[in-house]
């Protein structure tokens, strides 16, 4: 007779990773975001601390964690890119705590899941920062949704590799 498990999917596929990776993958994703930026303009519609932190969230399936992982990858971002303080921290944990959330519940790990989670949370993304600067900084932005559209499609595209690669950092729990 099979015996009944109340072990919760998270708790069995929760991962984590080496202190090395946990702090080294971020940082060298935002300094390569910035030097990418500055070497070619275009470089600058891609988001690499979002694809690192969505990898990271997903990957450890705590909301918390996710937070919390966001708003530092978000605020070391800001420290790095001229934008005001706290901008892309609150943008991330935001982020963070939506993909934990949703790692919990469904199976991240399939190629579709990764590309259609990237691109809703690229134009998430954009949406929380132009909310950000519109109603808490008083800029006057606008939204010009077919830029933010081609961006979250080539973030989306970038992730797949990053995330493959990601990947063979993981150790389960």
């Amino acid at each position: 007779m099979p015996s009944l498990s109340y072990t919760s999917r998270r708790e069995l596929e929760e991962h984590s990773f080496s202190p090395a990776v946990t702090i080294l993958v971020p940082i060298a994703a935002i300094v390569l975001q910035v030097l990418l930026s500055r070497l070619y303009w275009r470089f600058s519609m891609l988001d690499l601390p979002l694809i690192v932190a969505i990898f990271f969230a997903v990957s450890r399936r705590s909301p918390m964690v996710g937070t919390l992982t966001g708003a530092a990858i978000g605020l070391l971002q800001d420290a790095l890119t001229g934008r005001p303080i706290g901008v892309n921290g609150m943008a991330k944990s935001v982020i963070g705590y939506i993909a934990a959330s949703i790692g919990i519940q469904v199976d991240v790990d399939s190629l579709t899941t990764r590309v259609l989670m990237n691109f809703v949370f690229s134009l998430l993304n954009s949406l929380i920062l132009f909310l950000i600067g519109r109603r808490l900084l008083g800029q006057t932005l606008h939204l010009q949704w077919i830029q933010e559209l081609v961006r979250a499609l080539a973030n989306s595209i970038v992730a797949i590799p990053v995330f493959l690669l990601l990947d063979t950092t993981k150790r389960p729990e």
